[in-house]
């Protein structure tokens, strides 16, 4: 036994080598039947759409929207980039017919880099190049493509009034596409819900390559893809949005407090009435408490008095400004500053990061909080706290496939940011570490989080079908019970697992 062992070791590497070599060789041919079947659907426009490692466009394309240096090595085998419907279409029938994976990216956003990051060969459907946008003020309605930003998105309703807007993000290069199939935060989200709570119809390629707007793919799917993360389902091309009126007028404050100036027991005051305020007032935490609202300064002071006088908001911490000027402030950009800047800024990677998210359904404890400061020194991380409250706490959990509703007081976001390649390993194990703390005080059975923050530590799919009872260990704690639901839709449109990452909605009968 021992001599057998013995003469078998070493061929074990060679065995492992000339299985790669096969898969690798078979993967290749994929690509290359892919790029073939592609260029002959796409005809006279292939030079501009299709971009492959040979091209000298490949690595600024590649690195166009990636946020997190993280992911910088990512080298998929193509990249597409489609100037109409009918290319994502043919991209569709072609990696299915060939047998290549894909990834779909509008914005590059994504905290684990899913829209261009796996571990098998692949190519990406960029949307780069899908970005109108057509605002109807008289119908309180918008149509924008996938590939636009939120900040273009913003711009362009300001363009046509002042006194509309839309409730998605504060982060203007974020891609339209991902961020609403997410559920999508902004500071108008108590008063108005989410940006997938004001959608009206949507355009997708489904696994066929068909397009299907509302009335051709049926309610489940439209239910779907309204948070339940569009590129499981298919590529969203468009999204139909419902308008909000905004304020001619809208007042900011930031106000900073030290723990020694009583940020703790600041705090604990914030946990305890945030949610409750009045809708129009968005009141929101940034680790040592860091505060946000927007409102009329004469409406404002008298509410923030009545409610919080512990904080002494004065007249001259207000600044009153329009909503599309608020949209520059939330994004850190100087009020000189045209507006204009929203439709042309770019955000290159600058930082590497990890980030995670809870949801608090009681307030934390002062000794908690206390707790949580030391442990933020030691990791140097950072948290956003958002209240809750006002319209998202009174749409039903099951209204979309976002659950996160009523009973919760405020959701946190961790970030910890770094800016060398070797730190990777310790400052992910920091963030695990604060996220191990804070255990105690957060949402229990499942401990919640929000899709949009995608954090892989929660549970990963495996490379080809994983079963539903696998994927529900990280699917419960985005979606709780519309999972299950989810996964029917995707057993119906989607039997065969094309539309697939590392966190995608499963078959429910795999």
């Amino acid at each position: 036994m021992v001599t057998l062992h013995m003469k078998l070791l070493p061929l074990l590497p060679l065995l492992f080598i000339l299985f790669n070599s096969v898969w690798s060789a078979n993967s290749n041919s994929a690509v290359e039947s892919f790029l073939q079947c592609l260029t002959s659907d796409i005809k006279d426009n292939s030079s501009k759409i299709i971009i492959t490692k040979h091209s000298s466009a490949y690595f600024s394309a590649m690195q166009s929207s990636i946020q997190n240096l993280r992911f910088m090595t990512s080298r998929p085998e193509a990249i597409i980039t489609p100037l109409h419907d009918s290319h994502v279409q043919a991209a569709v029938i072609c990696s299915k017919k060939k047998g290549v994976l894909i990834r779909i990216r509008s914005g590059g956003h994504d905290y684990e880099g899913q829209s261009y990051v796996a571990r098998a060969p692949f190519v990406i459907i960029d949307l780069f190049n899908l970005r109108s946008i057509d605002v109807d003020i008289e119908n309180e309605s918008a149509w924008v493509e996938s590939g636009a930003t939120l900040g273009e998105l913003y711009y362009r309703i300001a363009e046509k009034s002042k006194v509309y807007g839309f409730p998605a993000g504060s982060c203007p290069t974020i891609g339209v596409g991902g961020h609403i199939s997410g559920g999508g935060f902004g500071t108008l989200f108590r008063k108005y819900g989410l940006a997938a709570d004001n959608v009206l119809d949507a355009k997708i390629v489904d696994v066929n390559g068909r397009v299907l707007d509302r009335n051709s793919m049926g309610e489940e799917l439209f239910w779907a893809i309204r948070g339940g993360g569009g590129s499981s389902f298919g590529v969203i091309l468009a999204w139909k949005l419902r308008l909000v009126p905004v304020p001619p007028s809208v007042t900011v404050f930031n106000i900073s407090k030290t723990a020694e100036q009583g940020a703790t027991k600041l705090l604990s005051k914030w946990q305890n009435i945030a949610d409750k305020l009045h809708e129009d007032l968005f009141l929101h935490s940034v680790i040592s408490v860091g505060n946000k609202a927007g409102t009329n300064v004469e409406k404002l002071l008298p509410l923030m008095q009545d409610n919080f006088p512990e904080l002494r908001v004065d007249r001259s911490d207000c600044t009153e400004m329009s909503w599309i000027e608020s949209v520059l402030y939330f994004a850190s950009i100087s009020r000189n500053e045209s507006e204009a800047l929203l439709i042309r800024w770019t955000q290159e990677s600058q930082i590497f990061f990890k980030a995670k998210s809870d949801y608090v359904n009681e307030p934390i404890s002062e000794a908690g909080l206390e707790g949580l400061w030391q442990t933020l020194i030691e990791v140097n991380a950072y948290l956003i706290l958002t209240p809750y409250g006002g319209k998202i706490s009174k749409i039903s959990d099951s209204e979309i496939p976002f659950p996160h509703r009523s009973g919760n007081l405020f959701k946190i976001q961790y970030m910890v940011t770094w800016d060398d390649i070797r730190e990777n390993e310790i400052a992910v194990s920091l963030m695990r570490k604060l996220y191990a703390y804070m255990a105690p005080y957060v949402s229990k059975s499942p401990r919640a989080a929000y899709l949009n923050y995608k954090d892989l530590d929660l549970g990963r799919n495996r490379v080809a079908n994983t079963s539903y009872a696998e994927a529900s260990i990280w699917g419960l704690k985005y979606f709780k019970s519309n999972f299950r639901r989810l996964a029917h839709v995707k057993t119906l449109v989607d039997p065969g697992n094309f539309f697939r990452d590392e966190q995608s909605i499963p078959s429910a009968f795999i």
